[in-house]
């Protein structure tokens, strides 16, 4: 999602700071559909996704006052990081980390084979192939990638020792390469 006009955005805030009901719709209907997608980034069911949004658009209404305006894009910015911690927070309650076995991993480097090998991959594909991911590997990965966390700060979200973010993080993208070279080889 772009960047809304700061104008706009301001507005949003000082509506919303004031607990203004129509702010909160505006917010609602301008960021639902970002939000909703950073919480797919780490929540694979759809159902789920809405329960976590919900959650997401509370904790916005309610700590709005804690927000200090910072310029254009600090309050997306700052709604972001609301609904990065409330993926997580739900994965953690849900304690769905499945880790997967060390024989099911790709053999070889495959993910270090060739720096563009998602080169020609439409992204809707490639997001699907990230919501394949088990959910510890889809979060360090989107955290890694997406949200440019160190592994420092992610071993801090998921409470994981950074050499186990490291390692989450290799073998998600080990995974993907070898799913968009599968995907690549079906397509030729």
């Amino acid at each position: 999602m772009a960047l809304i006009a700061a104008d706009r955005e301001k507005a949003l805030y000082e509506a919303l700071s004031k607990g203004k009901e129509s702010g909160r719709k505006a917010f609602f209907n301008v960021f639902k559909a970002y939000l909703a997608s950073v919480c797919r980034r780490y929540i694979d069911s759809e159902e789920d996704v809405s329960d976590v949004l919900q959650d997401v658009f509370v904790k916005v209404f309610t700590r709005i006052g804690s927000f200090s305006w910072r310029g254009p894009g600090s309050l997306q910015a700052w709604a972001k990081k609301i609904a990065v911690n409330e993926a997580l927070v739900f994965l953690k309650k849900k304690a769905r980390y499945p880790v997967l076995p060390i024989e099911a991993l790709p053999d070889g480097d495959a993910a270090e084979e060739d720096a563009d090998v998602a080169q020609g991959v439409p992204a809707a594909v490639l997001m699907e192939m990230i919501r394949q991911l088990s959910p510890q590997y889809r979060a360090v990965f989107n955290m890694y990638v997406l949200d440019d966390m160190g592994h420092k700060d992610i071993a801090a979200q998921l409470g994981i020792s950074e050499v186990t973010s490291a390692s989450n993080l290799s073998r998600a993208k080990k995974i993907l390469a070898k799913m968009i070279k599968d995907y690549k080889s079906s397509i030729q």
